[in-house]
C-alpha cells in the first residue's frame, strides 16, 4: 500500500511542526519532522522527501545553510523546498530564491495557501473517511441484527 508523498517539516517551533501534521493528516502522505537544519539534513538524507517545508531562522543550522547543503548533495539537489518562515524581507526571499527554493510562505500563514502551494508540487489525495457513526458506534446488538421496528397502528 502506498503511503503517498513524503513531506519533511524543518522548523524549531514544535507548534508549527504540529500544525503541519494536522494540516496534512487528511491526505495520503507521510510527514517527518526536524527541529533544525542539521537534523533536517539527516532526515532528508535517510528519507528522501518529495517536499520540504523549511524555516529560515533556527538554532544549530539555519534554513538557508540547510538549503545550500541540499543543493550541494547530488541525491537531494532537486528536492523541492518551500520556505515557511516569519522572515519577509526582500533580501531573505532573494537569497532563498537564488538557492532554488520553489516557493516562499510567510508566517503566520493561511492553511489554504500552504495546501495550494504544496499541491503544485506533490499530489494531495484525501484519505477515504469512514462516517463517524459507523467508525465509532459501539455494537450494542451483540452481533445480532434486528428487523426494523414498525409502529403500531391503532384502530380509531
Amino acid at each position: 500500500m502506498s503511503t503517498g508523498p513524503r513531506i519533511l517539516s524543518v522548523d524549531d517551533s514544535k507548534t508549527v511542526r504540529r500544525m503541519l501534521v494536522r494540516i496534512f493528516e487528511p491526505f495520503h502522505c507521510t510527514l517527518s519532522q526536524a527541529a533544525n537544519g542539521e537534523e533536517g539534513l539527516v532526515v532528508a538524507t535517510s528519507e528522501k522527501p518529495d517536499l520540504i517545508f523549511l524555516d529560515y531562522n533556527m538554532p544549530v543550522m539555519d534554513g538557508l545553510t540547510m538549503l545550500q547543503r541540499l543543493r550541494e548533495d547530488f541525491s537531494l539537489r532537486h528536492t523541492p523546498v518551500i520556505m515557511l518562515t516569519a522572515e519577509a524581507g526582500a533580501k531573505q526571499i532573494a537569497a532563498a530564491a537564488r538557492l532554488g527554493a520553489r516557493d516562499y510562505i510567510t508566517k503566520p500563514f493561511q492553511e489554504d495557501l500552504l495546501l495550494s502551494k504544496a499541491a503544485r508540487i506533490i499530489p494531495l489525495v484525501l484519505r477515504p473517511s469512514v462516517p463517524p457513526s459507523i467508525e465509532h458506534a459501539p455494537d450494542t446488538t451483540g452481533g445480532q441484527t434486528a428487523p426494523p421496528s414498525t409502529p403500531e397502528l391503532k384502530a380509531p
